[in-house]
């Protein structure tokens, strides 16, 4: 405990108590120090801590004195420590999803002894320049996608993207999903304030009756593992996603959770290929390939967004801290994530 807090307890108790009486002078500041062996400084903020929470006044050339409180609505306060509560938790990860934590806790002291005071500069609302552009330059290289940094935002994980998009495109929206889904696509969707639309999933993705003839604004979709049904949407279905977008000229939202996975090869193209990024919200993230602990990922938006992104939430600050873009942007550029990923993706053919 501070020296000065043991010291503003100390008197407190002795006020509460009774020891010291309203309108009692308190010792001087320099007396209290000798007669604890403090310095007057300490005292002085022990007596200033005292002074804000009205337990006594300072008269000018006259010192400290106790002021009059009344106990008699209930009894004095008592604090007690909360006993510690040992928990066993269960931290394994699957084996076939093992990081290399060594080479990662590397990339770490990498970029700390290299970036310096860089790492103490607020990040742009989209995130850091850095990291963006790795994931550009990423995303052309191993998923064959073109994606301007400029349009390339990152968050703390899927969930604060979905709050993103509806921010965007409006909580007065109707947002189609997949049923069933993934629980806390609803959960964020309601908890905005917006409302769903269940669509019906079938053996290849949603069924196109419901897809159609349903009403609502935007469709939110995982074409790559639906959770929990398992299915990979065809390029038949996707382009039907597509259809429906142009239609209806509005967005859909495509959720590639887990496409790094795809075990023949090279992932499938995504809707955003497909569309080349007019009427498709990408997001992705990095908490399945990389780990669960990792609460980082990216949304690349379509041009025509850019606009009401820079009016509506340009001034908010981005979620995930400075040193963990810089050191995931290290590891996208040195190749270290995609040798992660083939490493993976060779274990699971295994």
């Amino acid at each position: 405990m501070k020296k000065y807090y043991s010291i503003y307890t100390e008197i407190k108790r002795k006020i509460l108590n009774g020891n010291y009486r309203a309108g009692e002078k308190l010792p001087s500041k320099r007396v209290m120090a000798d007669m604890l062996g403090y310095s007057t400084i300490t005292v002085e903020r022990a007596y200033a801590m005292l002074e804000d929470e009205g337990y006594i006044k300072s008269r000018e050339r006259s010192g400290y004195f106790v002021e009059q409180i009344d106990l008699s609505a209930g009894a004095l306060p008592t604090v007690t420590r909360a006993p510690i509560q040992h928990i066993k938790e269960n931290h394994a990860l699957p084996k076939e999803r093992d990081l290399e934590y060594s080479l990662w806790f590397k990339t770490i002291r990498k970029v700390i002894s290299e970036r310096g005071e860089e790492l103490f500069v607020k990040a742009p609302s989209k995130g850091c320049p850095i990291l963006r552009n790795a994931i550009s330059d990423y995303l052309y290289r191993y998923r064959g996608m073109s994606a301007e940094p400029r349009r390339i935002i990152i968050g703390s994980g899927s969930e604060q993207l979905y709050e993103i998009a509806v921010k965007l495109l409006g909580r007065e929206k109707i947002y189609g999903i997949e049923d069933p889904s993934y629980s806390q696509i609803k959960a964020v969707y309601l908890g905005m304030g917006a409302s769903i639309c269940p669509l019906k999933f079938g053996n290849d993705g949603i069924e196109s009756g419901a897809l159609f003839s349903s009403q609502f604004d935007v469709l939110h979709v995982t074409p790559f593992h639906s959770y929990p049904s398992g299915i990979t949407t065809p390029v038949s279905k996707r382009y039907e996603y597509l259809k429906w977008a142009q239609e209806r000229k509005s967005y859909i939202i495509e959720d590639d959770f887990d496409s790094e996975f795809f075990i023949p090869g090279h992932p499938i193209e995504s809707l955003y290929s497909l569309d080349q990024g007019k009427s498709v919200i990408y997001i992705n993230t990095f908490s399945k390939s990389l780990s669960p602990s990792m609460r980082m990922g990216y949304m690349i938006l379509p041009e025509a967004l850019l606009p009401i992104y820079k009016k509506r939430l340009e001034s908010f600050s981005c979620s995930v801290p400075v040193l963990d873009q810089y050191v995931l942007a290290e590891f996208i550029s040195n190749g270290s994530f995609e040798r992660h990923l083939n490493r993976v993706r060779r274990k699971m053919k295994r």
